[in-house]
């Protein structure tokens, strides 16, 4: 479950009903490379969406997995890849146009140049962003939404044989602030944003019989700042502040990674997988204008300076520069010990230089009952990190950073059978169990310290469905059901839906028509514990495209509709103290049209 409202504008992932503040119990990876940032642990705050054209297929990993990817694959793993030299018709050049003021371009190039394989994208697009109506704020206040951005999208990939190299960027200018980041509507401020990434691999092969190694080292980037100064709270809300509270946090970051990894198959029935690696992040240069600070003893806490005030490299900054270092060891072992049994297990060790160790197993036997039925039963423990906010801030008037916290941990149970019943249909089905301990939780009390303190069981059961109809038509379904708890009060953790149906279909009319069609209902999503309103209502989205290839010479020409019927939808808002701080919810986009042109040559 996908919803895009937040503070600022950025997406928020719900696996199986585990969420969180910021929303980093997800990890995000842009070709095996993680986005998590060391400040929130999250993808940033200042993410802006992704442009498309240049990406080959999303990868979606239900689920704990830990052992295999490490620090923040809590809940499940989200893989973006990119196409490579094989995925790009030599030069593709795109140009969009759609609702909300958007427009977009794209240069797709892929060639071979002296045996080495090159592939290039360079994307742009900007939006004023959907201006649905919040009918009140924290304050009361009523008005448009702000989801408006400038994004900008870079990517080159070389490779000759079994060596590669990747890079990027991401430029992500005047971000507008969603719901304002302290749920108060602010129409003007903005935020800035760099990223970064370079990543190169390189596969020995037999190094000694069945014995192949492959080194990987990574290297990330990334910068929040503020271009137009965020107002927490506007004029008049609180006494000594005629300009209203204002806030604008900065910060830079940066991460390099090296990993190495080698597969042993000299065993009879084994692939034995070993590997290590190591990280380095470091957090700095944080920066912070503002014209209050902090005095906890009193509500609300905020104290008038007399005017912007830089407190860059004081103590009142809302951040310290902090670094962290890590390295981990895992063993993998795949046995095919019978003809229809297999037994996958694997652990992993990670320790990290601000909280400590932990250590992550993983287990699946896979049994092929039949040529077309194959079931598995899974157990995974994953763990998430501490973000530096939660666990070094000490300006921020949410919750203070506790550097004792614990990592969280997850272990998770599952039954999944998948069934080929006839050569035009699929299906799978997943249940699944899971308990977590030492959830981290930031209370929204002003002063109060996060802490290990939430306790939360969740089960649930996944379904899928594939059917090619005729060779033309193809469609595909999904439901799934989730219900968690806290372990403690017995009461529904609220934030995601219990029931969610998908339904996709694709139909290719003949060789130059495409026509696509997507259903999405998301059931009723109850409050968490505490918050006393009624659920957030169902709603049902329908989507629609339609694509003709080849209307003169290789070009392709597209319109498609989302939310065709233009319904009324609405996320859920965050409980706060004493109350939502939006009681109305968070109003998602209504009907929207975007059209695009393609040419190849």
């Amino acid at each position: 479950h996908v919803k895009t409202l937040t503070a600022p504008s950025t997406p928020y992932f719900n696996f199986r009903g585990i969420t969180s503040f910021y929303n980093s119990q997800t990890l995000m990876l842009i070709n095996n490379i993680p986005l998590t940032t060391l400040f929130t642990g999250n993808r940033s705050i200042v993410w802006g969406g992704m442009p498309v054209n240049s990406i080959k297929r999303i990868e979606v990993i239900r689920g704990p997995g830990s052992a295999l990817y490490g620090a923040d694959a809590f809940a499940g793993v989200i893989n973006v890849v990119t196409k490579s030299r094989d995925d790009i018709n030599d030069t593709e050049v795109s140009v969009r146009v759609g609702s909300f003021g958007t427009k977009a371009s794209s240069l797709l190039h892929g060639d071979t140049y002296n045996d080495f394989d090159v592939a290039v994208s360079l994307e742009y697009q900007s939006t004023d962003g959907w201006k649905e109506t919040v009918e009140a704020d924290g304050v009361g206040a009523s008005g448009p939404v702000n989801t408006g951005v400038k994004a900008a999208e870079m990517r080159a990939e070389i490779t000759k044989g079994d060596w590669s190299l990747r890079m990027g960027y991401q430029g992500r200018r005047d971000l507008e602030v969603g719901v304002g980041l302290a749920q108060v509507l602010d129409p003007n401020s903005t935020f800035k944003s760099d990223r970064i990434n370079l990543d190169s691999r390189y596969l020995i092969k037999d190094v000694m019989p069945d014995f192949d190694i492959e080194g990987q080292i990574t290297y990330y980037y990334q910068t929040q700042a503020v271009s137009k100064n965020p107002t927490l709270f506007p004029a008049g809300v609180f006494a000594g502040f005629d300009d209203g509270v204002i806030g604008a946090p900065g910060y830079k970051e940066q991460q390099a990674r090296f990993n190495i990894n080698s597969l042993y198959n000299g065993f009879d029935g084994h692939f034995v997988r070993v590997g290590a690696g190591t990280f380095w992040g470091d957090l700095f240069e944080t920066t912070e204008l503002k014209n209050f600070e902090l005095d906890f003893s009193q509500a609300p806490p905020f104290v008038p300076l007399g005017g912007l005030i830089d407190v860059s490299d004081t103590r009142d900054v809302f951040l310290p520069e902090k670094e962290r270092t890590s390295y981990h060891v895992f063993v993998q072992d795949e046995w095919q010990f019978s003809e229809k049994w297999a037994l996958t297990s694997g652990v992993r060790y990670d320790h990290f230089s601000d909280f400590g160790g932990t250590t992550n197993p993983r287990l699946a036997l896979v049994w092929a009952a039949t040529q077309d039925i194959t079931t598995k039963l899974l157990y995974g423990r994953a763990f998430r990190a501490p973000s530096i906010v939660e666990l070094f801030a000490t300006g921020n008037p949410v919750a203070l950073g506790n550097p004792d916290l614990k990592p969280e941990i997850i272990d998770n149970y599952e039954i999944a059978l998948s069934h080929q019943f006839n050569p035009d249909a699929l299906y799978r089905a997943n249940i699944f169990f899971y308990e977590i301990k030492d959830y981290i939780i930031v209370s929204g009390v002003p002063g109060e310290l996060a802490q290990n303190q939430g306790e939360r069981q969740g089960k649930g059961l996944e379904l899928e469905f594939e059917y090619s109809a005729t060779h033309m038509l193809k469609l595909f379904a999904n439901y799934a059901f989730q219900k968690s708890k806290d372990k403690d009060s017995n009461k529904a953790t609220g934030g995601a839906p219990n029931h969610q149906i998908y339904l996709r279909a694709q139909w290719e009319v003949d060789d130059k028509w495409l026509f696509g069609s997507q259903i999405n209902w998301v059931g009723k999503q109850r409050r968490s514990e505490g918050d006393a309103r009624e659920p957030a209502p169902h709603y049902t989205t329908v989507d629609l495209t339609l694509r003709q290839f080849n209307v003169i010479d290789n070009l392709d020409v597209s319109i498609s509709i989302h939310n065709f019927f233009n319904r009324d939808v609405f996320e859920p808002s965050p409980n706060g103290v004493p109350g939502p701080a939006i009681p109305g919810d968070f109003p998602m986009a209504g009907r929207s049209v975007y059209g695009e042109l393609a040419y190849s040559f």
